[in-house]
């Protein structure tokens, strides 16, 4: 028998730590960085005066400095946290210098031997005194038990929050204890199927969740927040990238049709849902179909250079989620994948990119992979000195087709101050941002457009 099996067969004989019999009624909010409102409403008997509340079941991952509990006529004194939980090996370790009693059962006549031992040390083994010698306790085949006398009060069942307060009057009561936790997060997925010929894809979204707490929310009413809530010191947080939103090309003006709280989404799920403990679960929060959707090549360029081989086009998927377009959603943070249609009917997965926090009525490219036959390849003309402080730059872009149909490539070239300007193209750009110029370049079927142009930029 092994040690975790001998002190598991311990464990057994031990009397269950007392708990107060409580009604609750538990509220979890779950917000993006790893982090997690809890309310916990329960139903407390107190006596008058000052006592000790515990309260089992909180997060192993509490944050004790955000506990709050609210309560008619108590005032809260101290707080305490234990999460050193009872476990085989921790009740060994909390004997040593005790005395344990080892009891050993005869394999052959079932007769069992009870002996008083002192525990030296349970570091990576258990070593005891027993009368005059020394002895590790250890593997040998022999049936083997463990018995305590009590169990030390550092150790609990289950993370245990105990609050001393002081009531004005006994009796029955609500309570609410609120704290922040780690351990709780939630996450988007979506899954569209696009149809090219129709122009149109149609769009599930689903919302997992994961709970590391160490702790089981049981019936549990649940929202989630999309929205980046600002933390100060907290290590392991995700921190978003303030520069971009991903997958965003035009971000929307549209109000959500979702609950809000001050400038976050809240979705809150149809029904109470039990998150059990080291469980990840999916529920559904968005289904579209028939969205207006158009499949795109792209390049894009950041400055102004000749490269010396094609450059392969990105394969995007462009929709918006505005009304019109058959969505109308905001759309929370997460991985969108596509897939496509085969010759047989059956949908293949064509590729997946990470958006943003995306409001709505915002136009959206989600970038599937590489095109084998769209290619684009840039030679710089010519680069002058107009002044101090400014060049004009000659480009010309050859924009190759491989492809029986023809196409058209969204080409955007950054690299622009504010002050640019475009001197001569030969086809009509429009301004996408402050840095950024866009044209839309058809390519006919297995040949080739030349695109140039000439920009006088500045600082």
């Amino acid at each position: 028998m092994n040690r975790r099996a001998l002190l598991a067969t311990a464990g057994l004989l031990l009397m269950p730590l007392s708990a107060h019999a409580q009604s609750r009624d538990v509220s979890v909010t779950i917000y993006n960085a790893d982090l997690a409102l809890v309310e916990d409403a329960r139903s407390l008997d107190l006596k008058s005066g000052r006592q000790t509340l515990e309260f089992k079941d909180v997060s192993a991952q509490i944050r004790p400095e955000t506990v709050s509990l609210s309560a008619p006529g108590v005032t809260i004194l101290e707080q305490n946290f234990d999460y050193d939980l009872l476990t085989p090996d921790k009740l060994m370790e909390k004997a040593v210098g005790q005395q344990i009693k080892i009891v050993r059962t005869n394999p052959g006549d079932g007769k069992e031997t009870t002996e008083v031992a002192t525990v030296l040390a349970a570091n990576q083994g258990v070593v005891l005194k027993i009368g005059d010698r020394i002895e590790v306790l250890r593997d040998d085949g022999v049936p083997t038990r463990v018995i305590f006398d009590k169990v030390p009060e550092t150790l609990r069942a289950r993370p245990t929050l105990s609050v001393s307060v002081d009531a004005a009057s006994a009796g029955a009561r609500q309570a609410k204890l609120s704290y922040l936790t780690s351990g709780l997060s939630w996450k988007a997925d979506y899954v569209a199927l696009f149809d090219e010929a129709k122009g149109a894809l149609d769009l599930q979204g689903w919302i997992t969740l994961s709970n590391q707490s160490g702790t089981p929310f049981e019936n549990a009413r649940t929202q989630l927040v999309a929205g980046d809530v600002n933390q100060l010191n907290q290590a392991n947080v995700y921190r978003p990238n303030r520069r971009g939103t991903p997958g965003v090309i035009s971000a929307g003006t549209e109000s959500g049709t979702g609950e809000r709280v001050a400038d976050y989404y809240v979705y809150p799920l149809p029904e109470r849902t039990t998150i059990a403990a080291n469980q990840n679960k999916q529920v559904g929060f968005l289904s579209a179909q028939g969205v207006a959707a158009k499949k795109v090549y792209e390049i894009r360029e950041g400055g102004f250079a000749s490269q010396g081989e094609p450059e392969k086009a990105s394969v995007a998927i462009q929709f918006s989620n505005a009304r019109l377009a058959g969505l109308g959603s905001q759309l929370p943070a997460g991985t969108m994948r596509i897939y496509m249609r085969d010759a047989n009917g059956d949908p293949k997965f064509v590729g997946e990119n990470a958006i943003g926090h995306t409001p709505g009525g915002s136009e959206l490219s989600i970038k599937t992979g590489d095109a084998f036959d769209v290619s684009s390849q840039a030679t710089l003309v010519a680069e002058t000195k107009v002044s101090r402080t400014r060049s004009r730059y000659e480009m010309r872009y050859l924009l190759r087709n491989a492809r029986n149909e023809p196409v058209t490539i969204e080409l955007r070239q950054g690299g622009l101050w504010r002050d640019g300007e475009v001197k001569a193209e030969s086809l009509k750009s429009r301004r996408i941002d402050a840095r950024t110029l866009g044209w839309s370049v058809p390519v006919p079927a297995n040949g080739e457009t030349t695109l140039t142009f000439t920009v006088e930029t500045g600082w």
